[in-house]
């Protein structure tokens, strides 16, 4: 009985192996994917084009599309929403400025760009595989998922933006005052005659 169970551990040891190394080299690859962020979302645009072109010619995984649009719409908040948000959580942590002699502090996310990135495009690769499976072609009458999704977008967006200005914060760079900060010492050293 003994050698049976230390057979089976020893089988699985090399498939247990192969796919520790195959999330490692995943891992590695993503991981160098990070400051390439405009090579990464002209990816992901990629993959939503292939996805929406699957929808149309197969007309139909339109209750896909709609809980893919919920589902982004989520993400879409938790990227536009603060860490701390003050409305909630009055703690004495990290605070955004509500007047102008508030000291500075950073525009943190609840959920950074590069796992937003990731969950977004995920969540694409996954609906389009799921276009491949009859069981999930519910037939619905699309134009009101449409309907609905776009007013539940509209409300939520509203709101976000309220809670924007009522917090006074832009999570986005855009239109913020840069500063131009000090200027490099190798410049001045550079021109030094030794």
């Amino acid at each position: 009985m003994e050698g049976v169970g230390a057979e089976g551990a020893s089988a699985a040891s090399p498939v247990a192996q192969w796919g520790h190394d195959v999330w490692r080299m995943y891992q590695y690859y993503l991981d160098k994917t990070t400051p390439h962020t405009v090579y990464r979302w002209i990816g992901t645009f990629v993959a939503i084009a292939i996805y929406c072109l699957r929808v149309y010619y197969v007309q139909g995984y339109y209750i896909i599309a709609y809980g893919l649009g919920i589902y982004i719409l989520n993400l879409l908040i938790g990227f536009l929403s603060p860490l701390v948000d003050p409305e909630i959580d009055p703690s004495d942590g990290p605070l955004l400025p509500t007047k102008g002699s508030d000291e500075f502090k950073p525009f943190i996310r609840r959920l950074p760009e590069f796992k937003f990135w990731y969950s977004f495009t995920k969540a694409f690769v996954i609906a389009f595989v799921m276009t491949f499976f009859s069981m999930f072609d519910v037939p619905v009458f699309w134009p009101i998922l449409l309907c609905y999704w776009v007013v539940l977008f509209f409300l939520t967006m509203r709101r976000q933006i309220a809670h924007m200005i009522k917090y006074k914060y832009i999570p986005f760079n855009v239109g913020k005052q840069k500063y131009g900060g000090k200027k490099s010492s190798a410049s001045s050293s550079g021109s030094r005659g030794d």
